[in-house]
C-alpha cells in the first residue's frame, strides 16, 4: 500500500503562527465528515507515528503494521460522519485499529506482542519482582532477555482481548474507561482482562 502523504505536516512543525489556536482533533474529524482534505491531512500527521506503533505492538510485522494503519486511516476518511463525539478521537479511532489489528488475527495470521514491565492493577506488583535486582553483570542481563522471552512467548497465547486490553494500556497508556471504549465492554471486562493476563504470566514467570 503506497504511503499516505500529510499536505498539512508543516501546519505543526515550524512556520505555524504562535498565537494561532490549532483545531482539536475532534474539530478536525468533523471536517473530515465534510470531506475537508487539509483537516485529514493534519490529522494524519498528528496520529500517522502512533498508529503505526500500536499496530507494530500487536502485529510484530513492520508491513502489516504499515498496510492496517494506514486502512484505519482510510476507514476514519470513509466514517468520519459516525464520529458522535461522545468520546475522544483519539479513543474512537484506536477502536478501528485495534478491530482491523484484531480481525486480522483472526484470519490466521501469526502475530507476537511487545510488552513492557509493568504492574499488576490490583497489587501494583512488577511482572519481574520475584527476579533479582539490578542486573549487575552480562550473565544477569542474559538472564533477564531470557525471562523477558519467556513474557512474551506467555503473552501470544493470551486471548486477543486480554492482549489488546495489556497494549492499550502499556504502549498508548490508556486509562481504563478509554480501554473499554476501544473494546466495546465495560470497565470491569478491561479489569478483568487485564487481571487474567497478568495471572497467566505471572503463572508462567513461576513455572518456566
Amino acid at each position: 500500500m503506497r504511503p499516505l502523504r500529510c499536505r498539512s505536516q508543516e501546519w505543526e512543525c515550524g512556520g505555524k503562527d504562535p498565537g494561532r489556536v490549532e483545531p482539536t482533533d475532534e474539530v478536525l474529524c468533523q471536517r473530515v465528515a465534510y470531506r475537508d482534505e487539509a483537516a485529514f491531512d493534519l490529522l494524519v500527521a498528528r496520529y500517522q507515528e502512533r498508529a503505526y506503533r500500536l499496530a507494530w505492538s500487536i502485529l510484530r510485522n513492520a508491513e502489516d503494521a504499515r498496510d492496517l494503519s494506514q486502512e484505519a486511516f482510510i476507514r476514519l476518511y470513509q466514517s468520519a460522519s459516525s464520529f458522535a463525539g461522545r468520546a475522544k478521537f483519539s479513543t474512537w479511532f484506536y477502536r478501528i485499529l485495534v478491530n482491523l489489528c484484531l480481525d486480522h488475527r483472526r484470519k490466521g495470521r501469526g502475530w507476537r506482542l511487545w510488552l513492557r514491565d509493568e504492574p499488576d492493577p490490583d497489587s501494583g506488583e512488577s511482572l519481574l519482582d520475584r527476579q533479582p535486582a539490578p542486573f549487575a553483570d552480562p550473565v544477569d542481563a542474559l538472564g533477564r532477555e531470557r525471562t523477558l522471552t519467556k513474557v512474551w512467548a506467555a503473552v501470544d497465547r493470551l486471548a486477543p482481548q486480554q492482549r489488546a486490553a495489556v497494549i492499550l494500556q502499556v504502549q498508548e497508556e490508556l486509562t481504563t474507561p478509554e480501554i473499554a471504549a476501544v473494546l466495546k465492554c465495560s470497565e470491569a471486562t478491561v479489569r478483568v482482562h487485564l487481571h487474567r493476563a497478568l495471572r497467566t504470566l505471572k503463572k508462567t514467570m513461576e513455572t518456566s
